[in-house]
Formats: structure tokens, C-alpha cells, sequence
């Protein structure tokens, strides 16, 4: 069970019927459009994917139309806002978006990278990670205060808890959208408007097979997704797992800045 806070006491599980998630085409967000898919008999859903690669796009969308699920997908890059407004609010205006899954996101670290390379990686990952994010989910938010209904979920990360030396553009980021989301909650709460932001550890998925050192408590996407599922239905705030990852991880962000930097800079440099 992964760290859940606060506790929505007295939740009553609502299940979605418009999903709308983006970076669909592979990783974490092709696991979560195939969770939604297989449970398609039990829980009737129709699934609106985005993703930049055409071709892994369409395949993963083949998977879950298998299950008898309805697909759309679109080829989008996140960082363009105009473009994603107007997929986000034609999707919404011609079936009526319950939740939005702002999932895409990139990773990269300082590892075998000049600093010139580096930095420039940096600028992409927060452009796609904050922004790409923000171009997902504000489109959205008039139309569910208007209704009194929907459903936000940011994909953070674990790496967002502490100022991790080899990976500063990527820890940045997912803190940053962590405390955006747990804020957003607050804000949203009087209409009736709900927002999850969900930190994972590390899941086997492309954007983890590049790294060359362990990682404990790695889990498959299936797994993770089965498991951010049920926190979404559940309307969690913040759901953290694994839990023992999540409690070093929250420990490591309250050491002061002189100490947890003699730590991590010994930890292994992400590529």
C-alpha cells in the first residue's frame, strides 16, 4: 500500500467514462489506457490517447481496442499550447471529459553529457514536465467548475521529494508539478472539482531502461497502473508508492541543502 495524503474520509469510488490521457504511446501511459481497456466490461470507458510517435500511438491504441474499447488518438507535442487547448476542449465539447491523465513527460540526467548537453536537455525537460502539463490540464478546468465534476491527475514522481544531483532538470520539475497539484486541490475542492497527483518510484518502462544503476523496488507498468488506477478512483490528493521508496524519499526532503547534496552527489548520475 502505497502513502496516501491527506485521507478523503467517507469516499464514495466513482468510475470514469471519458479518459483523456496523454503520453499514451508508450511507458506508464500506454499501461494505463490498457488498465482501462481490460476493464472495459465491468466499467463502460472510452479512451481519448495523445502521444508524439505515431506509430507506437496507433499500436497502443490497437491494444486496447482489442478489449472493445473505444480509442481516439491524437499525434500532439504537449509543449504546444494552442494545439493542445483546442484537442483537450474538442474532446470535452463532443463527449464531456470526466477525467484527464497529464502523463507525458521526459527524464534526463548529467551523466556522460557535457555541461553544454546537459543544460540543454534541461530546458527541453522542463518545457515538456511543467509546461506540458499545465498545456493538459488548464483548458480543462472551466468546463469541470462549471459542471461540478471532473477529474485532474498529474503523474509526479518520487524524484520530486529531494534536490537529486544527478538528475536536478527532472527532480525539479516533478517537485514543482507535486506541490502545483496538491495546491490545484485545494483551489478546485468548492467545485467540486478533484485532483490527484500521483508519485511513483521507478517503473519499468522505456524511460528507465536507459539507467545504469539499481533500482529497488522497480515495478512492472502493469502494476503501477493497476495501482495509480485505484488511487484516482479512490480521489487521492497525493498517492506515493511503494511506500518504503516513498518514506526515504519524503525523509531525504527534510535534510538541509549542505547535508542531503554530501549525500547525493554520491548517488549514481542519471543519463
Amino acid at each position: 500500500m502505497g502513502v496516501k495524503w491527506p485521507l478523503r474520509e467517507k469516499t464514495i469510488p466513482t468510475f470514469a467514462k471519458n479518459i483523456l490521457i496523454t503520453g499514451a504511446s508508450s511507458g506508464l501511459g500506454k499501461a494505463l489506457a490498457i488498465h482501462y481497456a481490460t476493464h472495459h466490461d465491468k466499467i463502460p470507458v472510452q479512451l481519448f490517447l495523445g502521444g508524439r510517435n505515431k506509430d507506437t500511438l496507433h499500436s497502443a491504441a490497437e491494444t486496447c481496442r482489442a478489449y472493445g474499447c473505444d480509442v481516439h488518438t491524437f499525434v500532439c507535442d504537449v509543449r504546444d499550447r494552442d494545439v493542445m487547448n483546442q484537442w483537450v476542449l474538442d474532446c470535452d465539447r463532443q463527449f464531456k471529459l470526466d477525467i484527464i491523465i497529464a502523463n507525458a513527460g521526459i527524464s534526463g540526467g548529467t551523466s556522460e553529457h557535457s555541461i553544454n548537453d546537459w543544460i540543454t536537455s534541461d530546458c527541453a525537460i522542463f518545457d515538456i514536465n511543467m509546461n506540458g502539463v499545465l498545456n493538459t490540464i488548464l483548458p480543462i478546468i472551466p468546463n469541470f467548475c462549471d459542471r461540478r465534476a471532473g477529474h485532474i491527475v498529474i503523474i509526479s514522481s518520487l524524484a520530486g521529494f529531494a534536490p537529486w544531483s544527478g538528475a536536478p532538470a527532472y527532480a525539479a520539475t516533478k517537485a514543482a508539478v507535486r506541490v502545483y497539484g496538491n495546491a490545484l486541490a485545494g483551489r478546485l475542492s468548492d467545485h467540486n472539482v478533484f485532483v490527484t497527483t500521483i508519485c511513483p518510484g521507478f517503473i519499468d518502462t522505456p524511460m528507465t531502461d536507459v539507467n545504469g544503476f539499481p533500482m529497488p523496488m522497480k515495478m512492472s507498468a502493469t502494476k503501477a497502473a493497476q495501482k495509480i488506477a485505484d488511487a484516482i478512483t479512490r480521489k487521492y490528493i497525493q498517492y506515493s508508492f511503494p511506500w518504503p521508496m516513498a518514506f526515504i524519499a519524503q525523509v531525504l526532503g527534510l535534510i538541509p541543502p549542505p547535508l542531503i547534496q554530501m549525500i547525493l552527489k554520491r548517488a549514481p548520475e542519471k543519463k
